[in-house]
């Protein structure tokens, strides 16, 4: 495999920002590409994954470019008190992206995936973009957002989100956005959680409302915690769940 680290600066956060991004070794005339967007944890950077599991290794049967974004501790929010993060991992990143690197801009080869507030990224764009990707998948994702607590955040919450109002109203509230996403528009959904994780019951939350609504979800649970043991299973089952 092949790595890259792209630095460039982003019009949508105002600032300097960088990805990581693993493609094959050997690429064809004028192919491009599926990609999967891989997104961190909230005391995460876009360097973790490699760092933490053997990604590498495990992408080297498939023919997919891999883009690890830098979202900071934005929960891939538009921040009120911030910088426009949704908006540039929507619009800004894929447009890049593409740009430097032999990637499909075709929804059916558009991927994304994270860990923990990565995971609430992920559905949130996938769910509030559904025409841009094909598929998305949650590890232990802090996906029922609207009943966090807030204290442990410090102010970190109300900066990403403002109100306790505004984060119970879509886009930040997914269980408010599948009640209005047809089941036939919705990207696959693939999610786990471990049965040791403090997310554990919020994942429950969001399993059954998803699978009340009809959605294409794939869920898995098993014994772990908020880990990257756990974490590095997880994504040997993503890839080989995903579509290519």
């Amino acid at each position: 495999m092949a790595l890259f680290h792209a630095n460039f600066h982003s019009q949508a956060l105002g600032m300097q920002s960088n990805a990581n991004v693993i493609l094959p070794n050997e690429i064809k005339p004028g192919e491009r590409l599926p990609v999967l967007y891989l997104l961190h944890g909230l005391s995460d950077d876009h360097t973790m994954w490699q760092r933490r599991t053997s990604l590498e290794r495990y992408l080297e049967k498939y023919r997919l470019a891999v883009v690890m974004p830098n979202a900071h501790r934005s929960f891939y929010t538009d921040m009120v008190h911030g910088e426009k993060y949704f908006t540039y991992m929507a619009d800004e990143l894929p447009r890049l992206m593409q740009g430097f690197f032999p990637i499909s801009a075709e929804r059916s080869q558009n991927f994304v995936a994270g860990l923990s507030m990565g995971g609430y990224g992920a559905f949130k764009l996938a769910l509030n973009r559904p025409q841009q990707y094909g598929a998305a998948a949650s590890f232990s994702g802090a996906i029922n957002i609207a009943e966090r607590d807030w204290e442990a955040f410090g102010p970190l919450m109300a900066n990403v989100f403002g109100s306790r109002e505004e984060i119970r109203q879509p886009p930040h509230n997914l269980l408010a956005v599948i009640k209005t996403l047809p089941a036939a528009d919705c990207p696959l959904l693939f999610q786990a959680c471990g049965t040791e994780d403090f997310l554990y019951q919020e994942n429950h939350v969001f399993r059954d409302a998803a699978q009340a609504a009809g959605l294409p979800l794939t869920y898995t649970e098993g014994p772990g915690g908020h880990e990257w043991s756990y974490w590095d299973a997880r994504i040997q089952d993503v890839l080989a769940w995903l579509p290519l």
